[in-house]
């Protein structure tokens, strides 16, 4: 797998508003249930058994590569109460060039809060670009406040979320999200195969995990 995603990583921009989340890249995703809550089932010797929730969680996960664009799907998994997953957009930029625009590795990566289909970026204490008030120039994270984007990565795990949650409810099954999900930009060869590690082995240590409860 790593040599056909080979050239396809970026490094995360310190400037994060003027990330564009449909560039071609590898993002680690984690999503959290409502309060964290054990919607999707239990972890019983160290092997996850899924709930009805969880299934469709699963499911549905692999169903994304089938209802979004240039798009490939890296390691998943369905934990008791949130789920880790890599998205890999490839094809997103063709024909637009170099990515000189973006900033500088920063290192140890950021996880940044996005909201439900609306990432909201931070500027990590630095000072915001200076505009013209005749014409102010709006940066790529608060033009996503008028236009998500149709091949986004708020606007997929925005869909993936929607459908889990409308085929939980017509199943009658207890569910709900977090407003918010987790993005993480890969960088590198070496942060995709230790976070694809990190996720296939996360049952084996649940009780190590940050969510647990």
């Amino acid at each position: 797998m790593s040599e056909k995603y080979m050239g396809k990583y970026r490094n995360e921009s310190a400037r994060l508003q003027n990330w564009d989340y449909g560039s071609d890249a590898a993002y680690f995703i984690t999503i959290c249930t409502k309060d964290r809550n054990h919607f999707f089932g239990e972890i019983k010797n160290h092997t996850m058994e899924v709930s009805p929730a969880g299934a469709i969680a699963f499911v549905l996960w692999h169903e994304i590569k089938n209802h979004a664009q240039n798009i490939e799907l890296g390691e998943f998994v369905v934990m008791p109460n949130h789920i880790h997953g890599i998205l890999i957009l490839d094809g997103n930029n063709a024909g637009m060039g170099n990515d000189s625009d973006v900033g500088p590795d920063v290192g140890t990566g950021l996880d940044v809060g996005t909201r439900h289909a609306l990432s909201l970026r931070l500027t990590l204490q630095q000072s915001p670009p200076q505009q013209s008030p005749s014409n102010p120039e709006k940066t790529i994270g608060q033009k996503r406040f008028q236009n998500q984007g149709k091949n986004t990565i708020s606007s997929i795990v925005g869909s993936y979320k929607s459908a889990v949650t409308k085929y939980c409810n017509r199943l009658h099954l207890p569910f709900g999200w977090q407003s918010r999900f987790h993005d993480h930009i890969i960088r590198d060869e070496q942060s995709f195969q230790n976070i694809s590690r990190y996720i296939i082995n996360n049952p084996l240590n649940w009780s190590e995990d940050q969510f647990f409860q």
